[in-house]
Order: C-alpha cells, then sequence, then structure tokens
C-alpha cells in the first residue's frame, strides 16, 4: 500500500500593494464627510468696529453669547426685538446663566481659570439687553467678558 503523503498547503502572502491607495480614499472620505461645528446665527449680528484688539487665546474655554434683531426669515417667530441667542437657539435671558455653567462645566480643568464670556452684540442694540445678560452672568460668576468686534482701520 502506498501512503499518502499530506503536504500542509501554504497560505499565499496578502499583496499590500493597494493598501496605501484604500488609507488615502478613507482619510478622503472622512476629510470630505466631516463638518466643522459652527453656530446657525438666527440673529443679525454686526459688531462694531474697535482698534484695541486682542485675540481670545483659548477658544476652548470659551462660551458664546450672540445678542441681536432675529434675521428676516425669523422675524414671524421672534419678531423684531433683540434676543439672546445661546448655541443654536433663541433662548430668554433666564437660561444664561444654566447655560454659562453647563459650558462651565464642559471646559478641561487645566484651563477652567481662563474661562471667558464672549459677547457677539450687534452695533445698533441697546444696552438694556446687554446688561440683563451681564447681570445673569454676575450670578454665574462668570466676571471674565470678551465684547468680539472687527477690526478698525486706522486712520
Amino acid at each position: 500500500m502506498g501512503r499518502i503523503n499530506k503536504k500542509k498547503k501554504e497560505t499565499p502572502e496578502i499583496s499590500t500593494a493597494s493598501l496605501p491607495d484604500i488609507i488615502f480614499i478613507l482619510l478622503f472620505f472622512f476629510m470630505v464627510v466631516t463638518v466643522m461645528r459652527k453656530n446657525d446665527l438666527l440673529l443679525k449680528v454686526d459688531t462694531p468696529k474697535a482698534t484695541e484688539l486682542s485675540k481670545i487665546k483659548y477658544k476652548e474655554a470659551t462660551a458664546y453669547v450672540f445678542i441681536g434683531e432675529p434675521t428676516d426669515k425669523n422675524r414671524d417667530v421672534y419678531g423684531t426685538k433683540p434676543r439672546i441667542q445661546l448655541n443654536d437657539a433663541i433662548r430668554p435671558k433666564s437660561a444664561v446663566q444654566p447655560y454659562i455653567k453647563e459650558i462651565y462645566g464642559l471646559v478641561p480643568d487645566g484651563l477652567k481659570g481662563q474661562f471667558i464670556v464672549s459677547l457677539r452684540v450687534d452695533k445698533d442694540v441697546t444696552m438694556g439687553i446687554v446688561t440683563d445678560v451681564k447681570q445673569e452672568l454676575r450670578k454665574a460668576d462668570a466676571l471674565k467678558i470678551n465684547y468680539s468686534t472687527k477690526v478698525k482701520a486706522v486712520e
């Protein structure tokens, strides 16, 4: 009787020649699909111009509050009086304090001392609503306030 020799079959090596192509296709896909998050403005905010400006160093330790009149497409819902926008929603002034505390809770521990509230206020808004917001910020113990402006050309 003959003996049957069973040899182990070796699996062929996987070709890695197309691997860089696949990686670049995935990278390109994620770059195209990823959306950088910005607030959708529901208000008209045309900030005033100023000459003495400084940039905010730690944007991750910043809360943004927008104050202005609703845009033309939102006037039917919100009217024409100046409003307060927190994130992507128009809120009453009583919502400012909980919003600031929520944002402060999300700030990394090392940057809590650098926490700033940036007010982006329309140049035509009266100071009444701005004062109301500042009072709410005091209640939330947010004492560092920044007013966002545009650069004014020095003449």
